[in-house]
C-alpha cells in the first residue's frame, strides 16, 4: 500500500511552507547552472541565465517605482522576456498579471483601471496602439515597458524600453548584489505571487490573487498525484493569462526544473510534442480533439489492409481501455492481446507522432466528450480529464493514468476538500484555494465562508469511489420555458466530436425547444469534405454543399438518439463565420462567449423559433 492521504496531505504542506519563487529560482541556479531552462525557437537559455536577467530586471523595475503590493500589468506573447519580467515582479513582492492579448481598448481599460497598475509591460506597436487610449486615465501609473522599442511614441516619457531597464538594472546589480540577494528574503509563502484575471464569459473579469503557497502547493500535491522526473522537457503553448499556463509554464516549472520548449502557435504544438517529447502535457480539450480528427483523417488515407490492421488493435485496446475507465478489471486474456496490439502497432504509431513518451496526458478548462476520449484511448492515448479553476491555482481534481474514470475529472488532490449543495453546485476547500479577489480600493477580499468553503458555481456529482463528474456551469444551464433545466455543454460536446464542427452552442433558455448554432472547423472540415469529394472555396461554399448538410443532419439526429427528449435539438443552423478568440466568440481558452454569440446572431436565432 502506498502513503495514506494524510501522509500526502502532510508532506505537501510541509514542503509548500517552505517554498517561494525566489528560493526556487535561486536553488535552480546553483545546482543546474548551465542546464536549459527555456527554449523559444533556436534560443536555449539556462536556469543561471534566468535567474541573472530576473536580477537585472527585478533592480531595473525597483529602479522605475514598481513596489511591494502592487500590481504589474503585461501583455505579451509568450517568450523568455515575459518569465524574466514576472520573476522580477515577484521578487519585488508586487504582483504581476497577464492580460490576454485579444483584449480590446474598451476591455484593457477595465482591467487596467480595476488592477490600478502602476507598471505596464506591452509587446510592441499592436499593444502599444490599443493601451494608449487607456493610459490617461490610470491615476497610479508610473511607467510602460515596451519590449519592441521601435514602438515607443516619440516624445512620450511614460514610455521606457525593455533593454533600458535591463540595462539599468544590470548596472545596480552589479555595483550591489546584496539589495537584490536581501530584498527577496522577506518574501514569504502567504503572500501574493500573481493575479489573473477570470475570462469574463458571464460577466465582467475578476482579479483573482494567489499566493507562493498556493502555487507550490499545487505543484508538490499534482506532482505526488502524478509524478514526473526532474528536469524533463515540457511544452508552454497556452497564453500566460491562463491558470494553467501559468502553473504549469512558470511554477512547476520551477519546482521541478523543467526544460519549458515555448510554442507561440497553437498549431504547431504536435510537431513541438515529437521534437521535445515531454512525458506530461495539459491540452485544452479542441487540442485533443484536432488529434483525434487528424488521426481520423490519417486511417482513411491508408490503404484498406494496413487501415483494418490498425483498426483491429484499436478495439482490442479499447475494450481495455473502457474496462479500466469504468474500474472494472481487465481479463489476463485481454491484458495479453492489448500488450501485443500495443507492442506491434500501436506504439509504433505513436512513435510517428513523438507520443511515445508521453506518460500523462490530461484535459482541462472545459468538458471533453467521451468519444473523443474513447478514441484516443484506443491508440494508447490516454488523455484523462482534470478539474479546477483560477481559483483554486489549477486541479482541484485529477485523474491520474494508474486510477482514472472516463467521463469523470477524477479525485481531489491531497489536502482538498470537496462537498456538494442541495442543487449539486461543488464547493472546495484547501491550500490550493486563492487568497481572494482584488477590490477596487487594493484590498484582497476573501470569497470563501467563514469555514474555508468555496463556491465554485460548477454543478457535479460524486461516485462511490470519490470521482467527480462535472455536469454543467451553474450560471450556463439552460431552463426552458416548460421548466427543464439543461446542461448545454454536454450536447455541445457531443456535436464538437465530428471532424466538420469546430464550435457549437446550444441554446434554449426560455424557448419552448432546444437548438444550435453550428461553426464549421476551419481546418478539419475541408480535409473531412475533400476525402468524400468534396472541394470547396471557403467555409461558406462548404456550409451550402449538400454531402455536408446531410452528414450535418445525420450528426444532429445521432445526438438527440442519446439525448432526453428534452436535450434533443429541434433544429440548428450553420454559421458561415469560424469562431475564434480573435472574432470574439470564444475566449483564448475556447469557451463559449455565450452572451456575445446570442447578441451577434439575434437574428438567426429568432428564425429558429419562427412558427414554433
Amino acid at each position: 500500500m502506498g502513503p495514506s492521504l494524510a501522509a500526502l496531505e502532510a508532506q505537501c504542506q510541509s514542503q509548500a511552507d517552505k517554498l517561494t519563487l525566489p528560493l526556487l529560482l535561486k536553488r535552480n541556479a546553483e545546482e543546474y547552472a548551465g542546464e536549459p531552462a527555456l527554449t523559444a525557437g533556436d534560443r536555449t537559455l539556462t536556469w543561471a541565465w534566468l535567474r541573472e536577467q530576473t536580477a537585472a530586471l527585478c533592480r531595473g523595475l525597483g529602479a522605475l517605482g514598481l513596489r511591494r503590493g502592487e500590481r504589474m500589468m503585461i501583455m505579451m506573447s509568450s517568450r523568455p522576456e515575459h518569465w524574466v519580467i514576472d520573476y522580477a515582479a515577484a521578487h519585488l513582492a508586487a504582483i504581476p498579471c497577464t492580460a490576454y492579448q485579444t483584449l480590446s481598448t474598451e476591455q484593457i481599460g477595465y482591467v487596467a483601471r480595476h488592477s490600478a497598475a502602476t507598471v505596464v509591460v506591452l509587446e510592441g506597436a499592436d499593444e502599444v496602439s490599443r493601451w494608449l487610449p487607456v493610459l490617461d486615465t490610470l491615476r497610479a501609473l508610473k511607467r510602460v515597458i515596451v519590449v519592441d522599442a521601435s514602438a515607443i511614441p516619440a516624445g512620450d516619457a511614460r514610455f521606457v524600453s525593455y533593454a533600458e531597464v535591463e540595462a539599468e538594472g544590470r548596472g545596480l546589480h552589479e555595483a550591489d548584489p546584496t539589495v537584490f540577494e536581501d530584498g527577496w528574503k522577506a518574501i514569504r509563502p502567504e503572500d501574493p505571487i500573481s493575479m489573473i484575471y477570470t475570462s469574463g464569459t458571464t460577466g465582467d473579469p475578476k482579479g483573482v490573487v494567489l499566493s507562493h503557497r498556493n502555487a507550490f502547493y499545487e505543484a508538490v500535491a499534482v506532482d505526488l498525484s502524478a509524478p514526473v522526473p526532474m528536469r524533463v522537457p515540457s511544452i508552454a503553448y497556452l497564453p500566460l493569462a491562463h491558470i494553467g499556463e501559468r502553473e504549469l509554464g512558470l511554477y512547476r516549472a520551477l519546482y521541478k526544473a523543467l526544460h519549458v520548449h515555448i510554442c507561440t502557435d497553437p498549431a504547431g504544438v504536435m510537431p513541438m510534442m515529437a521534437r521535445a517529447r515531454p512525458p506530461a502535457f495539459f491540452g485544452v480539450p479542441r487540442l485533443w480533439e484536432k488529434l483525434a480528427a487528424g488521426l481520423r483523417a490519417k486511417l482513411d488515407a491508408l490503404e484498406a489492409p494496413k487501415r483494418e490492421a490498425i483498426l483491429a488493435a484499436h478495439a482490442v485496446a479499447l475494450e481495455a481501455f473502457r474496462l479500466e475507465g469504468s474500474g472494472g478489471a481487465v481479463s489476463p486474456e485481454l491484458q495479453r492481446k492489448a500488450e501485443e496490439a500495443e507492442a506491434r502497432v500501436l506504439k509504433p504509431l505513436r512513435q510517428t507522432l513523438g507520443l511515445d513518451a508521453l506518460q500523462w496526458a490530461s484535459s482541462g478548462s472545459a468538458p471533453i466528450p467521451v468519444d473523443i476520449l474513447e478514441y484516443l484511448g484506443g491508440f494508447g492515448i490516454k488523455v484523462l480529464e482534470v478539474w479546477g479553476m483560477s481559483e483554486t491555482t489549477g486541479c482541484a481534481t485529477v485523474n491520474t493514468p494508474t486510477d482514472f474514470r472516463v467521463g469523470a475529472v477524477g479525485r481531489t488532490i491531497p489536502g482538498v476538500q470537496l462537498r456538494l449543495a442541495p442543487d449539486g453546485e461543488i464547493f472546495v476547500r484547501g491550500p490550493v484555494v486563492f487568497l481572494g479577489y482584488l477590490s477596487e480600493d487594493g484590498r484582497i477580499v476573501s470569497a470563501t465562508d467563514r469555514d474555508g468553503w468555496l463556491a465554485t458555481g460548477d454543478i457535479g456529482t460524486v461516485d462511490s469511489d470519490g470521482f467527480l463528474s462535472i455536469t454543467d456551469r451553474k450560471k450556463e444551464l439552460i431552463i426552458t420555458s416548460s421548466g427543464k433545466n439543461i446542461a448545454p455543454s454536454k450536447i455541445e460536446g457531443m456535436l464538437r466530436a465530428h471532424p466538420l464542427v469546430g464550435q457549437a452552442m446550444a441554446i434554449g433558455d426560455n424557448r419552448p425547444f432546444l437548438t444550435a448554432l453550428i461553426s464549421l472547423d476551419p481546418e478539419a472540415a475541408p480535409v473531412w469534405a475533400k476525402a468524400r469529394g468534396v472541394v470547396a472555396q471557403s467555409l461558406v461554399d462548404l456550409m451550402r454543399d449538400p454531402t455536408i448538410r446531410a452528414e450535418l443532419d445525420s450528426l444532429v439526429a445521432k445526438t438527440n438518439a442519446r439525448l432526453s427528449r428534452a436535450e434533443q435539438l429541434k433544429r440548428y443552423e450553420v454559421v458561415p463565420e469560424a469562431w475564434s478568440p480573435v472574432t470574439g466568440e470564444i475566449t483564448l481558452t475556447l469557451k463559449l462567449k455565450r452572451r456575445v454569440i446570442l447578441e451577434k446572431y439575434a437574428e438567426r436565432i429568432a428564425s429558429l423559433y419562427a412558427n414554433a
